[in-house]
């Protein structure tokens, strides 16, 4: 936000040129210098905008489908240090089968009657932003698990293609037999109880019909943030950056789905009117109890 205010400042010069439009000398000399300057701004917000825009590199089922900038640090990182080129086709495949593992998402919702504004990849991963979440916890499990389904499905493939080319392509079969591992990962990695990934989800939704849906939330996000500072604290003692900003992912967008819910839930709630002498009162674990109002005595005197 640093440009803000050289940017309020040219904005003023370039009014006072149209009301001063006949000056010259000084003033108009400091008039160009602004207008350079307020064109290497806006050049400035130009691109920066575009730097952090992801990018439209297609679209399916109807869903646009977005790649993030950063995206491209990470090929260019696997690329140059981590083995080549053979890494890059891997990382690109793998990256493949988690684009199926949104579009599996997001069909599933599909079929409920949920849309899907967008997916968007991610060096940490995919995300497949739904119009809405779905309250009816059936219909949240089968959202959730719809992913993982995709990639287990895609494992499943593979080891046919494997049983079937093991001996024509040896080259081909290594790289088969790796992907099949990564899918294998996704999957597992998904059903891991850190909410707000797939497990989580599955555990919010089994836990919404015994606690109701904020405890349940509340208690999916907990044991999310827990296992992301676990996780978290794990990769950074062994040097895995990417891994650890995949922890403080989870961890902070399990906060603010829980925030979300809380407030979703008090805004729909239609309470009823306590009775005289009685307010609604929130025991901060999102349930809510009538407790008397106490006046203080020096304000029951001043009403007298």
């Amino acid at each position: 936000m640093w440009f803000l205010g050289d940017l309020s400042a040219n904005l003023r010069f370039v009014k006072d040129e149209r009301r001063f439009s006949r000056t010259s000398g000084p003033f108009r000399a400091k008039y160009k210098e602004s207008r350079r300057g307020l064109g290497l701004i806006l050049a400035r917000i130009r691109k920066a905008v575009w730097m952090f825009r992801s990018w439209r590199i297609g679209r399916a089922f109807g869903i646009d489908i977005f790649l993030h900038p950063t995206f491209q640090m990470l090929l260019i990182y696997v690329g140059l240090f981590q083995g080549g080129l053979p890494v890059l086709a891997l990382t690109s495949a793998a990256f493949g089968c988690v684009l199926l593992h949104e579009l599996g998402h997001a069909l599933m919702a599909r079929r409920f009657g949920i849309r899907t504004l967008h997916i968007t990849l991610y060096p940490i991963g995919g995300v497949a932003m739904l119009e809405r979440i779905p309250r009816a916890p059936g219909i949240e499990i089968l959202v959730a698990l719809a992913g993982p389904a995709v990639n287990i499905a895609l494992a499943a493939l593979l080891w046919i293609f494997l049983e079937l080319t093991l001996t024509i392509a040896p080259g081909l079969a290594g790289f088969a037999t790796r992907l099949l591992v990564v899918n294998l990962g996704l999957a597992l990695f998904n059903l891991i109880p850190a909410f707000p990934m797939d497990g989580g989800r599955v555990m919010r939704a089994l836990l919404s019909g015994w606690l109701g849906r904020v405890r349940a939330t509340a208690v999916a996000a907990s044991v999310g943030r827990a296992l992301a500072l676990a996780f978290g604290a794990y990769s950074l003692y062994h040097g895995e950056l990417v891994q650890v900003l995949l922890a403080a992912f989870i961890y902070f967008i399990a906060g603010r789905e829980l925030a979300g819910v809380q407030s979703e839930e008090r805004n729909s709630i239609d309470w009823p009117v306590p009775p005289n002498g009685f307010r609604w009162h929130s025991r901060g674990d999102g349930t809510y109890q009538l407790i008397p109002i106490v006046v203080p005595i020096h304000e029951h005197r001043r009403w007298r």
